[in-house]
């Protein structure tokens, strides 16, 4: 491939880390997941950090410790990832939609307050592509109606907004590992939170409801452990950690670079007709996840049948879910109940994007594009 669409930056670090976690004797849940989850609290100013198994993980454990569950309901997006909705499936609530703002994708607080019902426990956000929304507004909604507000950041470890950090002003605040984000161990996820009400329930949620794990149990010997609560299996191990343990040394040059990638797209991009980019709104730090553009007139299926003849990676991030087959059984809006999102996913494409992309790189996925929607070969 010329361009692929990601290209991780993983290396000797992150190998000599995980050569000194097999000196020791515990592979799974232990120092080295602690020294992560401290780091990684202190970067976003929070008092607490859980290593997980993923994003969606953390999103399920954060419904389950504020006791959300059937009958309730959930405001969130439908212009995401499937992982948030998903999350408050199974925790046995149902994801109520409302639409996004149509220039960031975000979802629009304007909107959320008209979706609230009595049965609406909680407000679920995603900092899509790594913009956060406009956590001001949503709390000040939550609190207003008495309700939880957590967090999705997968896309946003780094972003901040009028000063504010993901999981700030959320109850909590849930990030991805997976392996095209900006830290990455392959699968895993991180939850942050500031009640520390909550921190026992937390921690006994992420591995069966057992009192004691592993670790505990090699440094101290054997005793008795308990299983107080249902709980599941979403602890991070050590060798997810010590790969992102390294990384964290580098997570601002990266954004450096990723930012400077941005604006090379957005000098080359400029100007070709029916294709637009998402805005990032003032006083924000956008995180940079991915480069999205949007493609008008119903040309992005054939911009992405070009890009890949070319060589080119690309993906679409995302298309509306309540027209995906599951939800649109199980939760029956019609297709047309959210037209924003509707609209943008038809039209949403996102770019290669990583640090290590170079200017000529760049100046290629901008000359095919412009090539496709001139419709030349």
């Amino acid at each position: 491939m010329a361009v692929p669409f990601y290209q991780h930056g993983l290396g000797q670090r992150e190998l000599d880390a995980i050569a000194e976690v097999f000196k020791g004797q515990i592979l799974t849940t232990g120092e080295w997941v602690a020294r992560f989850e401290k780091r990684f609290a202190e970067y976003l100013g929070a008092k607490q950090a859980l290593g997980v198994t993923s994003c969606t993980g953390a999103l399920h454990m954060s419904l389950l410790a504020w006791d959300i569950g059937p009958g309730d309901e959930v405001i969130t997006t439908p212009f995401t990832f499937i992982a948030s909705s998903t999350a408050i499936m199974e925790a046995g609530a149902r994801p109520v939609f409302v639409d996004v703002e149509e220039d960031t994708g975000n979802l629009d607080a304007v909107r959320v307050e008209a979706a609230i019902t009595p049965r609406t426990k909680a407000i679920l956000p995603v900092h899509l592509y790594g913009q956060m929304c406009d956590m001001k507004a949503l709390r000040a909604i939550a609190d207003r109606h008495g309700l939880a507000l957590f967090e999705d950041g997968a896309h946003c470890v780094e972003g901040e907004r009028e000063g504010i950090k993901p999981g700030q002003l959320g109850d909590t605040a849930s990030f991805s590992f997976y392996a095209t984000k900006n830290l990455t161990c392959g699968e895993g996820g991180a939850l942050v939170w500031n009640d520390e009400s909550r921190s026992k329930r937390l921690n006994l949620l992420r591995l069966h409801g057992m009192n004691k794990m592993a670790a505990d149990r090699a440094r101290e010997g054997y005793t008795h452990w308990d299983m107080t609560l249902l709980g599941w299996k979403y602890n991070m191990d050590n060798i997810q950690a010590a790969m992102l343990l390294p990384q964290m040394d580098s997570i601002e040059e990266n954004r450096t670079r990723r930012e400077r990638v941005a604006a090379w797209y957005e000098e080359e991009l400029a100007g070709i007709p029916g294709l637009t980019l998402p805005v990032t709104r003032p006083a924000t730090r956008h995180a940079r996840h991915l480069f999205p553009v949007l493609i008008g007139d119903g040309k992005r299926d054939a911009v992405i049948a070009h890009l890949q003849e070319a060589g080119i990676g690309c993906m679409v991030n995302y298309r509306a879910i309540h027209t995906l087959s599951f939800f649109r059984e199980a939760l029956k809006y019609p297709e047309d109940a959210f037209p924003v999102a509707l609209k943008l996913g038809a039209m949403v494409l996102s770019l290669p994007f990583y640090p290590t992309l170079d200017r000529d790189e760049v100046r290629e996925v901008a000359r095919e594009i412009r090539k496709a929607l001139a419709g030349r070969r």
